[in-house]
């Protein structure tokens, strides 16, 4: 992922010193294992892990440029790092990477680094969440219009709005949590996966050392259907960002102006229009929800390995996986940000609410006529009639509200009484329910209506 996009600590998981560092504690982990049961000398083990301690502890750019310098010889990056581990060591290096094979080594390294990555995006998520409810609280009783299909259907709450993005977030929460536990699985168990020069002791050590799970049947390889589960839900994630992105963005337009991203004092919207005041965050969310949902196919086919293993995978977790935390990392802090500081113009919420002329309460009204003995389809028929009349008038002269079309209806006029269209047309019986709404998602319906 480029810099622009990238948060250092995220960035520092899949940076050559951490990945460096997990495959030397494999390592030794490893050899103590061996040693535990008599297969390396205790002494050996010992020496191991403080000289590569000491190692590791001063890695420096130089450790890197060696580490490159043999691998353009060998062509190996596992055999590159073994051998300038061995130069750190010494003799003892040679109960290094006893009875293993590269495998063991990059596929347990892979899943701890997903799994640190995937212990940040859970971080990202509790931050989304604390201000998707701090929001929705703030406008629990903040009256707009709902939408479907981009057109006024009836009166909501904007914290409702909110709280139905909170228990999606709360619901990818739990779905990360789950993928999380599938990938951090543990394979130490040698050429073709039969244990033959591996003692499966060494790979329960490791595994329970690295807060792992040791892996069924890993062939040679962990199977890759846990990593695609895995890049699926950080696809469902992304596209919950960009839901709520999208919401932002409709309700920025200049025509619906009820909620806006906050505008820094000195920024700038246009380099040729300096009135601009521009959605960018929500724009750039889409944008990068885009991303981390095309990483699915690639995840996906890497399912379908030959026979106990190829490297067809590599290549593509070399990119995916940073890419995809890296890239979902940003977009969930950026969300958070952008919602704890969303601009929000209750007031231009109802003027849009009331901006059709009452037409919003057809629905309420539909039922009030059927609760007066109208038949549902007459009902409807009086109610769309008079509907319509009020929209295609809207503005012009001679045009009338809603209600007042509805009053000098005859088939109205004289059955429902003015109090009973008063109450159809109240937009506040549309908040009846939000404690019930609330306490299902929340755990709590919150402090009252204040007035």
């Amino acid at each position: 992922m480029v810099p622009r996009y990238t948060r250092p600590a995220m960035a520092a998981i899949w940076a050559p010193e951490n990945r460096y560092r997990i495959w030397f504690e494999i390592e030794a982990m490893a050899c103590e294992a061996m040693a535990q049961y008599g297969a390396v000398p205790a002494e050996a083990a010992k020496v191991v892990r403080e000289k590569g301690d000491a190692a590791m502890a001063a890695f420096s750019q130089a450790d890197l440029d060696r580490i490159d310098e043999i691998e353009a010889e060998t062509r190996h990056d596992v055999i590159a790092f073994l051998t300038w581990l061995a130069e750190k060591i010494g003799p003892e290096s040679r109960f290094v990477h006893l009875g293993m094979t590269s495998s063991d080594v990059l596929d347990t390294c892979l899943s701890v680094q997903l799994v640190q990555a995937t212990d940040m995006l859970l971080a990202d998520l509790d931050a989304v969440l604390d201000a998707l409810k701090r929001r929705a609280f703030e406008h629990k009783y903040t009256l707009t219009i709902g939408r479907s299909h981009a057109i006024h259907a009836e009166p909501t709450s904007f914290g409702l709005k909110l709280a139905g993005h909170y228990a999606e977030f709360a619901r990818n929460r739990e779905r990360l949590v789950r993928a999380r536990a599938e990938i951090a699985t543990c394979a130490i168990s040698g050429a073709v996966g039969t244990y033959a020069h591996v003692d499966p002791r060494v790979e329960e050590f490791v595994a329970a050392r690295l807060g792992l799970e040791p892996e069924g049947v890993s062939t040679q390889v962990i199977p890759r259907d846990r990593h695609a589960a895995y890049f699926c839900a950080l696809a469902v994630i992304a596209s919950g960002i960009e839901r709520l992105a999208v919401e932002v963005r409709h309700l920025q337009r200049s025509e619906v102006r009820e909620a806006e991203e906050f505008f820094h004092p000195g920024q700038k919207g246009s380099s040729a229009m300096p009135h601009k005041r521009n959605p960018v965050l929500s724009e750039n969310l889409t944008g990068l929800a885009r991303l981390v949902r095309a990483h699915v196919i690639p995840a996906l086919e890497n399912v379908a390995l030959w026979h106990e293993r190829d490297i067809s995978h590599s290549s593509v977790e070399r990119n995916i996986c940073p890419d995809g935390t890296i890239g979902l990392d940003f977009a969930l802090a950026r969300l958070a940000g952008m919602m704890d500081k969303l601009v929000i113009y209750p007031d231009r919420m109802i003027a849009n609410l009331e901006s059709l002329g009452g037409v919003v309460h057809s629905g309420e009204v539909l039922l009030a006529l059927a609760r007066a003995g109208i038949l549902r389809e007459d009902a409807y028929r009086i109610v769309q009639r008079n509907a319509m009349a009020t929209w295609t008038m809207l503005g012009k002269p001679g045009g009338r509200s809603f209600r007042e079309n509805l009053e000098a209806d005859p088939e109205v006029a004289g059955r429902v009484p003015a109090s009973v269209l008063d109450a159809a047309m109240n937009s506040d019986s549309h908040l009846g329910a939000l404690d019930h709404s609330y306490t299902r998602v929340f755990g709590e319906a919150g402090p009252g209506r204040a007035g």
